[in-house]
């Protein structure tokens, strides 16, 4: 019983941060389409994963893709690496790590 609560407990917190992220991006996107200097540095980052089942990749992947202004390209044939493309990869680094420590970590939280 415990374990479900703790599970349910990371997946309000999984959705509670995917939301928080959609309307972040979603301003940050809507701010650079109104405004007359683009402030976007597209790119495709590759971001080496943590996650291992095809359900973790499958579920980065997706969230990834479903936030505005970012699109989960594809998987290496190992399984190690994520390609990303963003429309603010100015940092790279920045954007591998905000990934990483977001969407993977707590999608690894609540599936392991």
């Amino acid at each position: 019983m415990i374990r479900w609560m703790t599970k349910l407990v990371k997946l309000t917190a999984l959705a509670g941060f995917f939301f928080w992220e959609l309307i972040i991006s979603s301003a940050r996107v809507a701010w650079d389409v109104l405004t007359p200097r683009a402030h976007r540095a597209p790119g495709i980052i590759a971001m080496p994963l943590s996650a291992r089942t095809d359900a973790e990749i499958a579920w980065v992947a997706n969230l990834i893709t479903l936030t505005p202004g970012s699109l989960s390209l594809d998987v290496s044939t190992d399984r190690t690496t994520l390609y990303v493309h963003t429309l603010f990869a100015d940092d790279p680094d920045a954007a591998r790590r905000a990934l990483k420590d977001g969407f993977e970590r707590r999608v690894l939280e609540l599936l392991r």
